[in-house]
């Protein structure tokens, strides 16, 4: 059938009505903007077979193309870039690459079509509306989604690796295994099976990504450290610095020394706030403002000029709009954009200057939010956190990381927060700390009730604290520790966090405010049984469900691997009520409930016997 769409896309959590957006991007992105968006991935995945055949015949291929593949994904990642012109360039000098490496290749009859398809701007919207291009032109609805799966994930890891990239850090393997996985999506051979694992895959280099950032982000500003970041103003005009780069902080800072103008952050760029090499500039004030989709509001009333460094653009009022300037990878037409030059450097001269004929900002609160907990400083805390632990005073930490947005839903992440026991941690990173980071919860024993390892790209923190934690308990896998995971995304960060959460084995994660749209009923039924992924109730079903309230550890959908695995003093229980071959593969790939069932056993008994069980044990 005809696809009669104006565009299609279901990137993004706000995706309309749940499903796709066919006429206009929530986003704000035009179809005609999606269409070139769509014509750059393609071209990507071309140019990234092209690189993976020329590595296959032994070789070489230049870093710089690297560089522009990372580039290229994080420039279509959503509420990046939305100037059409500079997708267009982008196409045009992929194309161009592609093509010298194309002559390059001896096999090229093994090559897709992409890898293969060349021409002028003029053909590029006849191209991008044709039958092989965008997420719709894998026919059959699982291979879509394992692909898309793949290719967010992938996307998301390239934002990592464009910043890592952007301080001097690489990772030749990291580069290597995107244009692999980008030429596999490709791959009409690639069955169901092979997607999944090349899933986890993604998942694993998610691990290693997000491992090269922490090392370039500490080794060029230090470990960060607990620091109170004020939320008010000064009497200075400002600059105000959004989206996740930090070498474009620094650069900021150094150019604004001795001017008279601050320098605030917004948003992601909140954690900046704890690294030891920016504390040196005086004029690097507080944070302003809260989650990037606030901004309208927030720069509005931030009166100076504004510099976006990533994603996290809001189309932006006319009213503001002259004081708004894109870097990097972020673009929005009518807004300057500062390039670099050849050694990397930007001037940002015409944000100090515009920023000296503008009022101070207008206070919006005044107060203070606590950043800073990278996992340097949680180790330096680890044993203080053990003992608390340990003693009772903390019984479960709630892992709370991700983004936040528009959506009136994610009022329950507020709400779920305000709800939790006095007795409970949340630990996060991204924006979704602004839904809790400023409900004054306190702390326990001096250990706050917000941890909050920075951006969501320091979500590798979060990692590292639970294996700290595993190793101080002597458990043998991630999943016997009080930690649960009730986690919001929106955009394809998100989607590198989870895979790289699923690749270590972590179960049980609750996802929302609502399951990614790009998710087929059958791979999201694959992704539910094997790592009880879930999305969201109400916040009192799920307190009953993450806090134990109902006094039931044991669930009925619970797989019976991972019960065995976290309780294995159950299976002699488990044997003698009837599950005689709970030791099996497939048995234990089962839920509780499945596993009853299969062996005409009461699931309601089994719950009884289990979780009577183990609350005799606790006493």
């Amino acid at each position: 059938m005809e696809n009669k769409n104006k565009m299609f896309c279901y990137q993004c959590q706000e995706t309309a009505g749940g499903t796709g957006c066919t006429v206009s991007g929530v986003c704000g992105k035009t179809p005609e903007l999606a269409a070139m968006q769509d014509l750059l991935v393609y071209v990507t995945k071309g140019l990234s077979a092209v690189t993976t055949q020329l590595r296959r015949e032994n070789k070489t291929v230049d870093k710089s193309v690297n560089r522009l593949v990372t580039e290229n994904l994080f420039t279509t990642i959503t509420n990046a870039n939305f100037d059409r012109e500079v997708i267009v360039r982008q196409i045009s000098r992929t194309l161009e690459v592609k093509d010298g490496l194309l002559a390059q290749v001896e096999k090229k009859d093994e090559l897709p079509a992409a890898a293969r398809w060349s021409g002028g701007e003029s053909l590029y919207e006849e191209k991008a509306s044709g039958p092989d291009v965008g997420v719709l032109s894998s026919k059959d609805e699982d291979i879509r989604s394992f692909r898309e799966l793949i290719t967010y994930g992938v996307k998301g890891l390239a934002a990592y690796n464009y910043h890592a990239n952007q301080l001097g850090k690489e990772d030749t393997d990291v580069d290597l295994f995107m244009q692999r996985a980008l030429a596999q999506t490709l791959d009409d051979h690639m069955t169901g099976g092979n997607l999944l694992a090349l899933v986890m895959e993604t998942g694993r280099y998610g691990v290693r990504g997000m491992s090269l950032l922490d090392s370039a982000n500490r080794e060029s500003y230090g470990n960060p450290e607990i620091t109170e970041v004020s939320t008010g103003v000064r009497k200075n005009p400002g600059i105000l610095i959004s989206g996740h780069d930090l070498h474009d902080l620094e650069m900021l800072l150094d150019q604004t020394q001795g001017t008279g103008v601050d320098v605030y952050t917004h948003g992601e760029m909140l954690p900046a706030q704890a690294y030891p090499a920016f504390k040196k500039y005086e004029n690097f004030a507080g944070n302003y403002g809260n989650a990037w989709w606030q901004q309208k509001t927030e720069f509005e009333s931030f009166h100076g000029p504004v510099l976006m460094t990533t994603n996290c653009i809001v189309p932006p009022k006319d009213s503001y709009k002259n004081r708004l300037f894109t870097t990097g990878a972020a673009g929005y037409p009518g807004c300057v954009h500062i390039e670099e030059d050849k050694n990397g450097d930007k001037d940002f001269s015409a944000l100090i200057e515009m920023a000296k004929t503008c009022q101070p900002p207008e206070e919006l609160e005044n107060g203070k939010l606590v950043v800073g907990f990278a996992h340097n400083q949680l180790e330096a805390l680890a044993d203080k956190i053990v003992d608390a632990v340990k003693s009772g005073a903390i019984k479960k930490f709630v892992v709370m990381a991700g983004c936040d947005g528009r959506s009136k839903a994610r009022k329950y992440y507020t709400d779920f927060a305000k709800a939790l026991p006095d007795d409970t941690v949340i630990l996060t990173a991204g924006c979704a700390k602004y839904r809790y980071n400023k409900l004054g919860l306190g702390d326990i024993n001096g250990i706050p009730r917000v941890i909050d390892a920075g951006q969501c790209n320091d979500s590798y923190s979060l990692v590292q604290i639970a294996l700290k934690l595993k190793e101080a308990f002597g458990f043998d896998n991630l999943n016997q520790l009080p930690i649960v995971y009730n986690i919001a995304w929106y955009e394809q960060k998100a989607v590198i966090v989870l895979l790289s959460l699923l690749y270590l084995d972590i179960k049980h994660i609750h996802l929302g405010p609502t399951l990614p749209a790009f998710l087929s009923p059958n791979v999201a039924n694959v992704l539910i049984k094997y790592f009880g992924i879930a999305g969201i109730g109400t916040v009192q079903e799920d307190m009953e469900t993450f806090m134990g309230t109902s006094n039931e550890l044991i669930r009925g959908d619970m797989i019976v691997g991972d019960i065995v695995q976290q309780y294995p003093s159950l299976v002699p229980v488990m044997t003698s009520c009837g599950l005689h071959c709970i030791g099996c593969g497939v048995s234990q790939m089962e839920t509780l409930d499945e596993a009853c069932m299969t062996h005409g056993l009461d699931t309601q008994d089994m719950l009884d016997i289990l979780n009577e069980q183990l609350r005799g044990q606790a006493e």
